[in-house]
């Protein structure tokens, strides 16, 4: 049987949130590892425009308004996929890393400057 798609049942905006966390927490200068396989979010990326760059991806502002939802944090930490102290702090946990939200495609955009 094959793995349940979103089993956590993230809504949509949360969804967008936790895989732009995940593609911040690959990037070296924004995000350190933690003894417990979590990783901490060091650095939030910065808009110029309607859009911003994770690594080799561009991003549309319009994807990422979960970032700075104190709502959107509280769900995540209470679904056990981040741990946060709003709005100073936030690292995904092990589990948080390994969530598969199955849209990374469809909100990373890779090649060229959008």
């Amino acid at each position: 049987m094959p793995p349940k798609i979103n089993p956590a049942k993230l809504n949509p905006l949360q969804l967008r949130t936790l895989t732009l966390l995940q593609a911040i927490a690959r990037i070296p200068e924004a995000s350190r590892p933690l003894e417990d396989g979590g990783i901490a979010i060091t650095q939030f990326p910065h808009s110029h425009g309607d859009h911003f760059h994770l690594g080799d991806a561009t991003v549309r502002g319009s994807d990422a308004t979960g970032l700075e939802n104190q709502n959107v944090w509280n769900a995540l930490t209470r679904k056990g996929l981040i741990t946060s102290e709003w709005p100073s702090t936030l690292a995904l946990t092990p589990e948080g890393v390994g969530y598969d939200t199955g849209i990374a495609d469809q909100i990373l955009h890779r090649g060229g400057h959008h």
